[in-house]
């Protein structure tokens, strides 16, 4: 059963954070507590961001946070980005929210019991009967993975449409308290945003592209469970960034997604373009490197890591979307890097 992306669409919120900015104010926050602040400054150069966005302005990181002065932001600003991101991939695919069988929202930022979708119902006028796919803790490899169980959800289903959202708030969880490394990293290339997919078998076009979507695969490797993930205590969420991604990368990429392709009966030299999740600067060269692709090739991986930095589960469709807006038509492979730790795959065929 052939599943079509129908519409597509990305959002963010309103607090635009310039990367000089955040050095300046991380310099002036972090930078008395912690000693080894000024031999990491470089990183916020170097990084590839240039910007991001933030669901809090600059004074609301000043102080520290707990967990519920957290969580009651990311309640709030979730609502109104969830709400703007689908109405505009709903608005792309020609349909109204009553026509929504399905909801799966990706989310590994907040909490919210009710889950996101529920709390947007109201204003987004879904039916009584839709069915809700909440999923959280699949990180960075959300948005591809994401996207792989939406596709099941419609190929399911002869004619249903399937609304997937993607959504993080990772600047809250912003911590002045831990003082690790991982916090420093956080700080340079975590942003905030969303970004909304409908899909369903119908024929349809994305900003007026046809897009087919394969079957999603993953490669999940054992004992690396400390790779990548939340640390969670009282203050909030915590991060875990191991040093060892951009060589871990480099060194087994290669093959997972060589197993992922050849489930999907393709081969390398059978894509023409890898859409992939841009966790840093070092993760796109190491992903270049792993599958023999010319350097810079991933140009617009690129340029979303430098006008949005690293979002977690939506970055990966903020890169699907330039690629599309750029005309690249033929075979592709969505690719992505989680907790886990995981590889996301999901081929997809575009046509003009």
């Amino acid at each position: 059963m052939r599943v079509f992306l129908k519409g597509l669409a990305t959002a963010v919120p309103a607090y635009e954070l310039p990367q000089n900015l955040v050095l300046e104010n991380a310099r002036r926050i972090l930078g008395p507590r912690y000693s080894q602040f000024e031999r990491m400054a470089s990183t916020f150069q170097t990084s590839g961001v240039e910007k991001r966005y933030s669901f809090a302005p600059f004074d609301w990181f000043e102080e520290p946070k707990n967990w519920p002065e957290r969580n009651s932001l990311f309640l709030k600003g979730a609502k109104q980005l969830f709400t703007e991101a689908a109405t505009a991939a709903l608005d792309d695919a020609r349909l109204s929210a009553r026509q929504i069988d399905t909801i799966v929202t990706i989310s590994s930022t907040g909490i919210a019991t009710p889950t996101i979708e529920a709390l947007a119902w109201k204003d987004m006028g879904f039916r009584t009967d839709v069915r809700r796919i909440p999923v959280f803790g699949l990180g960075c490899a959300g948005g591809v993975s994401g996207l792989a169980i939406a596709q099941a959800q419609a190929a399911a289903q002869l004619g249903s449409h399937v609304l997937i959202v993607a959504l993080e708030a990772c600047t809250l969880s912003f911590r002045s308290d831990r003082l690790q490394k991982a916090d420093i990293i956080a700080t340079v290339l975590f942003g905030d945003g969303a970004a909304a997919c409908v899909l369903s078998t119908e024929p349809g076009k994305a900003g007026g592209t046809s897009v087919s979507l394969g079957i999603g695969q993953e490669e999940l490797w054992p004992d690396t469970l400390s790779i990548m993930g939340w640390d969670v205590d009282e203050a909030g969420l915590g991060v875990v960034f191991d040093r060892s991604i951009p060589v871990f990368a480099e060194t087994y990429f290669a093959e997972a997604c060589d197993k992922a392709l050849s489930r999907s009966g393709l081969a390398r030299d059978d894509i023409v373009r890898f859409v992939c999740h841009p966790g840093g600067a070092k993760v796109v060269e190491a992903i270049e490197t792993a599958l023999d692709l010319e350097a810079g090739s991933l140009d617009a991986e690129r340029s979303v890591l430098r006008d949005y930095g690293n979002m977690s589960a939506p970055t990966a469709l903020f890169v699907l979307k330039r690629i599309l807006e750029a005309k690249t038509e033929g075979q592709m492979m969505m690719c992505a890097l989680g907790p886990g730790f995981t590889a996301s795959f999901l081929p997809l065929a575009v046509e003009r």
